[in-house]
């Protein structure tokens, strides 16, 4: 069975950079009408044009999804420029690394509400379209201990929950929702190619802690969004996939 999203309107979260950038030029390349937000207006128009040369419908929205009417907003003018929504991505995180007021408050708003929020709005434009999917970002973070990330890791854990409840919750309206939990991704300007210079015992610390012997590509984060998506993946929902390279096992 070939993968193919030609017609289907796809609205990432989060798509200027990274894992999100990859995975609205993945749709895009299989035929996809394309949304994208966020907050860097440069990085946003730089994949704004990388997304036109695959020929297929472009919207794009500068927002800060820690705002709490910025994901509505984002999901309303996406169905009004592509003509709907099929597929919704909650990508963006607010990177709340410490355990301080502001790392909470980052984390809670942009990784676990945003999504709630995005979802809610996206969830009546799928139902009355006969069904879509929605693909949650979490990371294997959610799945462990991890003291130097606490706000990070314990809403990726509530996202890892949120999306086995809406999973059986919109089953009934034919919308499959799923998230992946990436391992340690690396791509310029991330926090991992950060970390090379600015930590570099972490970073190595990391690189030996994965059995495949490298950091992940955004890429491949993509390549399993498209199997959720499509309908290779049409009796999964409810589920989280782990793509780390073996990470999470050691």
């Amino acid at each position: 069975m070939q993968i193919s999203f030609k017609g289907k309107k796809v609205a990432v979260a989060g798509g200027s950079r990274g894992i999100g950038r990859s995975i609205a030029l993945a749709f895009a390349a299989e035929g996809a009408d394309v949304a994208i937000c966020a907050r860097n207006a440069q990085g946003l128009a730089a994949a704004e044009a990388e997304l036109k040369r695959h020929g297929r419908a472009v919207f794009s929205m500068p927002c800060d999804l820690g705002e709490a009417s910025a994901a509505a907003r984002f999901v309303t003018g996406a169905a009004g420029a592509l003509g709907g929504i099929d597929i919704l991505i909650n990508n963006a995180s607010g990177l709340g690394m410490k355990d301080d007021e502001s790392g909470w408050l980052a984390s809670i708003n942009v990784d676990l509400m945003a999504a709630v929020r995005a979802t809610q709005a996206a969830t009546p434009l799928m139902e009355k379209t006969g069904g879509g999917a929605v693909i949650n970002i979490s990371s294997i973070s959610g799945f462990m201990a991890v003291p130097r990330s606490l706000p990070y890791a314990a809403v990726k854990a509530a996202l890892v929950n949120y999306t086995m409840g809406q999973g059986l919750a919109l089953a009934p309206k034919r919308i499959r929702v799923n998230a992946i939990a990436p391992g340690s991704i690396e791509f310029p300007g991330g926090v991992w190619d950060n970390r090379r210079t600015s930590d570099p015992q972490l970073y190595q610390r990391t690189l030996d802690s994965i059995p495949w012997g490298r950091y992940g590509t955004p890429e491949e984060i993509a390549k399993v969004a498209l199997f959720l998506a499509s309908e290779m993946g049409s009796w999964v929902t409810g589920q989280t996939i782990v793509v780390d390279g073996g990470q999470l096992l050691t």
